[in-house]
């Protein structure tokens, strides 16, 4: 037995563990600091909470940038918006029997997504994101969370209500939410480091360890790993009936990771796109957008519909690897 190989996956799963858990901790202390510091509290649902799904893809890309494996990082975009879209919301309609799809969703996110998909297609054309297309994706990161901003702002009369509330609430626990702010901030943010590095090292040595592509351990393991929260959140919510806000939660991250998780890494340094993700990843990632977009169109999704996207998720790795 390879004892080395073995090392390298416990260190993969521990680290991808501590990276999903540290980012939870990361994004709650900032929203209950933006709380703390009076900011509405429909801007930081908006901006600190969506983008806290994305938060392990982001800082495990950026790391993997500065370490000098940029070949991972549109793999792990893309790997994880497979999977958010074959697995977490697939297994969360079948595991409810049926999934209901708001009309604010159906008229505005699904074509965003669309929108979006498309455009990290489009510049993943030619074989290499340049620090030009990470602009182009970051600007629409940029507008797309402006837009939501306008969208999300209640009126000022509900949002002096909703900020009375809160303040009234946060009186007598001001210095014990101080220290418990500080301590997730802080604590959140040095594990998410080296949870990102240890990630991105133990790809990178599980590659050569196993003689496949870093790229590939990327958009299959890594992604299927900072998925699982949102895939085990979306599971019991369907049981509980109530798939409708994990979903809302999971077109945004995959939003977010067409876009920002992207273009950001981009802007430090240009990202190649390895064959893998060209000819298989990209390919299935639009499939899964497009079926889904029209499977959703009529604002139910049942189980029978949704069956096929697991089976595209199966077929996805199967192909990734060589088996089919």
């Amino acid at each position: 037995m390879n004892w080395m190989l073995v090392v390298w996956v416990i260190v993969l799963v521990v680290s991808l563990a501590a990276l999903v858990k540290s980012a939870d901790w990361f994004t709650e202390g900032a929203e209950e600091l933006g709380v703390y510091l009076g900011v509405p509290p429909y801007v930081v649902g908006l901006t600190i909470v969506s983008m806290g799904t994305s938060l392990p893809e982001l800082i495990s890309s950026i790391f993997a940038v500065v370490r000098g494996s940029p070949e991972i990082v549109v793999g792990n975009a893309v790997g994880s918006n497979i999977t958010n879209i074959c697995l977490v919301l697939a297994l969360g309609a079948i595991v409810g029997g049926h999934l209901l799809v708001g009309r604010e969703i159906v008229k505005i996110d699904l074509p965003i997504l669309a929108s979006s998909t498309a455009l990290l297609a489009l510049t993943a054309m030619d074989g290499t994101i340049s620090r030009g297309d990470g602009a182009i994706l970051f600007i629409g990161a940029a507008v797309y969370g402006f837009y939501g901003l306008r969208m999300s702002q209640p009126s000022p009369v509900t949002q002096a209500k909703v900020e009375a509330v809160v303040e009234e609430e946060l009186k007598p626990e001001r210095e014990r939410l101080r220290r418990v702010v500080l301590l997730k901030l802080v604590g959140g943010a040095v594990i998410l480091y080296f949870a990102a590095e240890y990630t991105i090292t133990s790809v990178v040595e599980l590659s050569a360890l196993l003689g496949i592509g870093a790229d590939l351990i990327a958009i299959s393991a890594v992604a299927l790993g900072t998925s699982l929260p949102e895939l085990v959140v979306s599971v019991m919510a369907a049981r509980r009936g109530k798939l409708e806000v994990a979903m809302a939660n999971v077109l945004g991250s995959n939003i977010f990771n067409a876009l920002a998780v992207v273009g950001i890494p981009a802007l430090i340094s240009p990202l190649p796109v390895t064959n893998a993700v060209r000819m298989i990843g990209l390919p299935f990632v639009a499939v899964a957008t497009v079926l889904y977009f029209f499977m959703a169109q009529d604002r139910e999704i049942t189980r029978w519909e949704a069956a096929p996207l697991v089976l595209l998720y199966v077929l996805f790795i199967g192909m990734l690897f060589g088996l089919f």
